[in-house]
């Protein structure tokens, strides 16, 4: 791709979103969530693989039609409310219609089929920032209608988000899938936390970037895209693959590190508001997370000994270097003991 045109689609992706995040009218925000989406379509399709056009293609369309969801669900609420204003919404049919259309966007269950297959079609920086990045405009949408949407509802996909991110994941081999179900999962835990405590969505929100960021990095480094490019990847750079066992336990949410920090406080809040089934659910929910990151471990660190292995390097002889690879690996595995910092500034 031409390096002019590239940039005017990371501009213009960039701009999307933030068009979405400041703006007060639906029709505006609308028109910066298609900006968004219309710019990072050529970006996915740009390797002229079938793969990468299937991606597209797919992302394309259940974005296309979570768009015309809020502008239908926006349209009826203009009709009888005569409201434009992101905030004014106070029709039931209107939040929920909306609620069900960002949770599309974001790749919530049910509506998750599209994520792991748009993530294995893409490279894996294109991966890392629809994980990332294309989170931002319909999280930004959903704080500022937080006060009108459907607290049931919204606990109801974060329940079934976290159950399907950890079951369906079980059976993955390739890097990405277990990422994009890794996505889900975590979605569904800031989901059930809009519906206790908005303040607390953003710092999962804010947790789940970066740790996601740190693992996707660390297969960039390593060009991991199998499991097993993650067991043959010991000898290319030892310390970082020790680190990123690291970042794959805080993903899965073990107490040391900073994973920890969104479950356990979700969990608080839960038995704090007397929903103890719904917290035991959701404590359940995290096991088989947990356990495919430990496989993720297992194959990066615990199965090769620090020498030459006699498995093939499939053409990976150097590690590449990203430059906010360490501070962001460091926060994803040391912010924990900062916890009680972050939670006083609420």
């Amino acid at each position: 791709m031409n390096p002019m045109t590239f940039t005017l689609l990371i501009f213009s992706l960039a701009l999307g979103t933030l068009i979405t995040m400041s703006s007060s009218h639906w029709l505006l925000a609308w028109a910066g969530l298609e900006m968004n989406t219309l710019a990072i379509i050529p970006i996915i399709s740009k390797q002229h693989h079938p793969r990468a056009t299937e991606a597209a293609t797919k992302y394309f369309f259940t974005q296309a039609a979570a768009s015309a969801l809020i502008v239908f669900a926006t349209t009826i609420n203009a009709w009888k409310t005569g409201q434009w204003d992101i905030s004014q919404i106070f029709l039931p049919e209107t939040s929920t219609i909306i609620t069900l259309a960002i949770a599309m966007k974001l790749g919530l269950a049910p509506f998750h089929f599209w994520l792991p297959e748009v993530l294995q079609g893409s490279s894996l920086p294109i991966a890392m920032l629809i994980s990332t990045w294309q989170k931002l405009a319909p999280t930004a949408l959903l704080f500022m209608t937080i006060n009108n949407l459907n607290q049931n509802i919204l606990i109801l996909l974060g329940l079934i988000s976290t159950l399907i991110g950890g079951w369906m994941g079980l059976n993955q081999t390739q890097t990405r899938k277990i990422m994009a179900f890794s996505s889900i999962a975590h979605m569904g835990w800031m989901f059930t936390s809009l519906a206790l405590t908005p303040y607390l969505s953003l710092l999962i929100l804010l947790t789940y970037l970066i740790l996601t960021s740190a693992t996707f990095m660390a297969l960039l480094s390593t060009t991991s895209k199998t499991l097993h490019d993650l067991g043959t990847s010991w000898t290319i750079s030892p310390p970082l693959l020790a680190i990123t066992m690291l970042t794959l336990l805080s993903l899965g949410g073990l107490p040391p590190l900073t994973g920890f920090l969104p479950k356990w406080l979700v969990l608080k809040e839960l038995v704090t508001m007397n929903f103890i089934t719904l917290s035991v659910l959701m404590a359940l929910s995290t096991l088989p997370s947990l356990f495919f990151y430990l496989r993720m471990s297992h194959m990066t660190t615990l199965t090769l000994p620090p020498s030459t292995t006699s498995t093939s390097h499939e053409w990976r002889f150097k590690t590449r270097n990203i430059m906010p690879i360490t501070p962001t690996i460091i926060i994803a595995t040391m912010a924990l003991p900062i916890s009680p910092l972050v939670l006083n500034l609420y």
